[in-house]
């Protein structure tokens, strides 16, 4: 677990990356009252939340950003799986420092957050959604920034405020009729990934998810950035890559495996996007292994 904790101004920022190998817990508390944001670029974690003798329970996953209040009462437990590496920013922004920033600012929380500003429980639950193609970006640049020092610090800073800047906008949006269903999308994104090497048709997808096809098929684009198809070739591509570097499997066997009936397509497309042919990988990994 590699948790870099960052002071930028008004706000104290968590930056949280793990590769565990197996499910842990890492507890966490509040030491005065804060509204708190977390983006999860990456993950399946289950939040324990405990006080006032109550324990909730919320499940965050990839693509969600929360909001809630918190104070010192509050004990945050983070139950992290294995299967999904976790990437996570958390912003805390302490209550009583709030008047220091510009009025406008103020003016945005006190407008889209009063329930977490004036809270009548220890802990509050914010509004909650799923990521935005703009909030996505923003969160990976934080975690593919290779600056350091004095630098590193003020791309922190303005990723952060973009990252606020596009929740307080999606709270905006999400009173308007036209608002994307995210939650299905998300549901659709999630059975395209589990079924790579059989996945259901755009009309079996949009029955299952709720969504007819020129919605799932705009939407999904918008949302993620990538039609529904070239999102399932992505796919398909990252796992064969996974499995010709950690796997037995022949490169036959891979493309079998993904989903792809002809082995020069898939070599093709696998060239296409990673530079060599997955047969040179293979022959890396095996030459590699010796």
């Amino acid at each position: 677990m590699t948790t870099d904790i960052i002071e930028l101004h008004n706000f104290i920022v968590l930056i949280e990356e793990s590769r565990a190998p197996k499910t842990f817990t890492q507890k966490c508390a509040i030491d005065t009252d804060v509204v708190g944001f977390a983006f999860y670029g990456s993950g399946n974690v289950e939040l324990e939340i405990k006080h006032n003798d109550q324990t909730k329970y919320v499940t965050n996953t990839t693509g969600m950003a929360i909001s809630f209040y918190g104070n010192h009462k509050v004990e945050f437990s983070h139950k992290i799986a294995p299967d999904k590496p976790l990437q996570s920013i958390s912003v805390f922004a302490k209550i009583k420092h709030l008047h220091t920033l510009p009025e406008s600012e103020q003016q945005i929380f006190e407008e889209q957050l009063p329930q977490l500003l004036h809270p009548q429980e220890n802990f509050v639950k914010g509004p909650s959604f799923y990521m935005n193609l703009d909030m996505q970006h923003a969160v990976q640049k934080v975690f593919s920034t290779r600056y350091s020092g004095n630098t590193r610090l003020l791309f922190l800073k303005s990723q952060v405020n973009e990252l606020l800047a596009h929740f307080f906008a999606r709270l905006l949006v999400g009173q308007e009729s036209d608002v994307l269903d995210s939650d299905k999308l998300f549901q659709a994104k999630e059975i395209i990934a589990n079924n790579i090497a059989k996945p259901p048709s755009l009309t079996e997808l949009s029955k299952l998810i709720g969504l007819n096809n020129n919605k799932l098929k705009k939407n999904f684009k918008e949302l993620f950035g990538l039609p529904v198809f070239k999102y399932l070739q992505e796919e398909r591509l990252k796992k064969a890559y996974e499995l010709l570097c950690h796997n037995e499997l022949s490169v036959q066997e891979t493309a079998w495996y993904v989903g792809y009936e002809s082995l020069s397509s898939f070599s093709n497309a696998f060239q296409k996007k990673f530079g060599m042919r997955p047969n040179e990988l293979k022959q890396q990994f095996l030459s590699n292994k010796s």
